[in-house]
């Protein structure tokens, strides 16, 4: 039977950084099962930290949870490792491009098989996967990670978290200092992912035409804040919107009965 509950849900969560700084101010999302979500706003607006409190990985950067709650299937996530937390499918990306730099391609994503312990039968799978998801990587794996370009890291980093096998993958701004058909091609394996698997993705951006392109729906962040919500379709329709709150150009601003305001 199909789970009717959200993989992932995040009830007003507010946190801070050194317990001084006022980082989040009651976010609330949800992620369902086989869901892509879009988590959108300017630089500054909180993406990070709400990732960063998806993953439990706050306190690494002295942040802390002040109030609200975050469930990862059913699990309280700021009272479980990070680690166990991977091992229970929430993989996270981390904004930057992360590998390990003097390790080929191919050892990089043979990271993420042997963080969840997996067997050499099973890395070998895997591996052929990634490379049929992503060719350009199996042509790259003998090339140390460093020496490759921007969008092929950024391959390689959601390669390796897909070699741990997430119920929801978690990404942070993927499409930064990217070329545009770099761009595309790696949303349009992210869909196919969803699409074939089930795979549920929460997606982090400043780009909010590519994001609104491929997500089913979208939260908005201003200040900490979750200000509006609602389907992809209605968001992209909304030119005032992403003026005001993604700093784009708009001519007109008679949309905004489509969404739902939050938190204010």
């Amino acid at each position: 039977m199909a789970d009717n509950n959200p993989l992932l849900v995040i009830d007003g969560v507010s946190a801070t950084y050194n317990h001084a700084i006022t980082a989040l101010h009651g976010v609330s999302l949800t992620v369902d099962h086989g869901e892509i979500v879009a988590l959108l706003g300017t630089n500054g607006a909180g993406k990070t930290t709400t990732l960063k409190a998806i993953s439990n990985l706050l306190p690494a950067s002295r942040g802390q949870i002040t109030t609200g709650s975050i469930r990862f299937d059913g699990k309280n996530v700021p009272a479980t490792a990070p680690a166990d937390l991977v091992r229970s499918g929430l993989v996270q990306v981390l904004e930057g491009r992360h590998c390990f730099r003097n390790l080929t391609v191919e050892e990089n994503l043979i990271t993420g098989g042997i963080g969840r312990n997996a067997r050499r039968h099973e890395i070998s799978d895997d591996l052929e996967k990634i490379y049929d998801q992503f060719p350009g990587l199996k042509e790259k794996r003998r090339t140390l990670a460093g020496l490759t370009s921007g969008g092929e890291q950024q391959m390689t980093a959601i390669g390796r978290a897909l070699m741990s096998r997430p119920r929801l993958l978690v990404l942070d701004e993927p499409s930064m200092g990217l070329a545009p058909l770099v761009v595309r091609d790696i949303f349009e394996t992210l869909r196919k992912l969803n699409h074939d698997t089930g795979l549920a993705i929460l997606v982090a951006e400043q780009n909010s035409t590519v994001a609104l392109k491929y997500a089913n729906k979208a939260v908005i962040l201003e200040n900490g804040k979750a200000v509006l919500s609602g389907t992809a379709e209605r968001l992209r329709s909304g030119s005032d919107v992403t003026n005001l709150y993604l700093g784009q150009k708009s001519e007109t601003s008679k949309t905004a009965h489509y969404f739902t305001a939050v938190g204010t």
